[in-house]
C-alpha cells in the first residue's frame, strides 16, 4: 500500500520511539541514531530487552485468548509501530482465518513499511490508516477503517506499550472511554503499558532519556494502569505484569522477575 503520506521525508535527526522498539526486538528498521538512544537507555535499563520481548509476547497470548474464548474477530491496533513477525493479524487469522484488523499509526516509518501488513488470508481482512491516537474521532471516522470493520459487532482495541506515550495533560484515561464508547457491548481492551513500581530510580533515568530525546513519556503504576480498564470485566488474572497474564506454562517463565519486565498488562470485557 502506498499514500502520498508514506514518500513524506523520515526524521532521522532525533531517536523516534518506534525505532528504537524496533531495536530491541532485534529489528533492522532503524537507525544510528535510534541504535544510539536505545542503548542509552539499555545502559540504565538492561531489562529493555525483556520488557519489549514480554510485550510482543502478551499481545500474541492476548489476541489468542479473545479470538479462541471470547469470540472476538476485529481488532483495532493504535500505535501498531514497525512490523515484526508474526503481527497481530497472523496471531488472529492464524485462529481464525476470517479476522479482520485495522492497524493504526501516525509514524511515516511505519507507513513505509505497511505493506507487510497488508498479507491477509483471503477470508480475513487487512489495512492500516495513518492516525493519531490523540485524536480519537478522526480515527475512528476514517473511510479505510470503516471499509475493514464493523462497529455494531464486538471489536477488540489494542494498545500495546502505547499509553504511556501519552501524558496526563494529554488526557489518555479520556482517549480510552472514547475510543471504547464507539465500541459495542461484548468488546475488549486489550492493553500493556511500562511501570516504575518496581525501580523507580531506574524508570525515572528511563524518562529523562526518552524527554530530553523529543518523546514526552508518563511511566504508570498498577493502580493507575487499572484505571484504564473502568466500567470493564477484567479477564483474570487482572492487571498483572506481563510475563504473568496468562502464561503458556504453568509457571511461566520462572527466571524473569517482575523489574525485569516492568511492564502491567491485562484485558478487559466491555459489559
Amino acid at each position: 500500500m502506498t499514500t502520498p503520506h508514506a514518500a513524506r521525508d523520515i526524521d532521522t535527526s532525533r531517536p523516534h520511539s518506534a525505532r528504537m522498539y524496533d531495536y530491541y526486538l532485534g529489528g533492522k528498521d532503524h537507525f544510528d541514531i535510534d541504535e544510539k538512544a536505545a542503548e542509552t537507555v539499555a545502559a540504565a535499563y538492561p531489562g529493555i530487552f525483556v520488557c519489549a520481548r514480554e510485550n510482543r509476547a502478551f499481545m500474541h497470548r492476548a489476541t489468542r485468548v479473545l479470538a479462541q474464548e471470547h469470540g472476538i474477530r476485529q481488532w483495532l491496533d493504535i500505535g501498531t509501530g514497525i512490523p515484526t513477525e508474526p503481527n497481530l493479524h497472523q496471531v488472529a487469522q492464524a485462529v481464525v482465518p476470517e479476522a479482520k484488523v485495522v492497524y493504526a499509526d501516525n509514524d511515516p516509518l511505519v507507513l513505509k513499511y505497511a505493506e507487510r501488513l497488508m498479507r491477509s488470508t483471503p477470508q480475513g481482512r487487512t489495512t492500516y490508516i495513518e492516525a493519531d491516537v490523540n485524536d480519537p474521532e478522526s480515527l475512528l471516522d476514517a473511510p479505510e477503517l470503516a471499509e475493514v470493520l464493523d462497529l455494531n459487532r464486538p471489536v477488540a482495541l489494542s494498545l500495546n506499550a502505547l499509553m504511556h506515550f501519552i501524558t496526563d495533560a494529554q488526557d489518555p484515561y479520556g482517549i480510552v472511554g472514547r475510543l471504547l464508547g464507539a465500541l459495542p457491548s461484548g468488546s475488549a481492551l486489550a492493553l500493556s503499558h511500562c511501570t516504575p513500581d518496581f525501580d523507580p530510580a531506574t524508570w525515572q533515568k528511563v524518562t529523562d532519556i526518552y524527554t530530553n530525546a523529543g518523546t514526552p513519556v508518563q511511566f504508570r503504576s498498577q493502580k493507575d494502569v487499572a484505571r484504564f480498564f473502568d466500567g470493564l470485566d477484567l479477564l483474570d488474572p487482572g492487571v498483572t505484569v506481563g510475563h504473568r497474564w496468562r502464561p503458556e506454562s504453568p509457571v511461566g517463565d520462572a527466571a524473569l522477575t517482575d523489574a525485569e519486565v516492568s511492564l502491567w498488562t491485562g484485558v478487559g470485557i466491555k459489559p
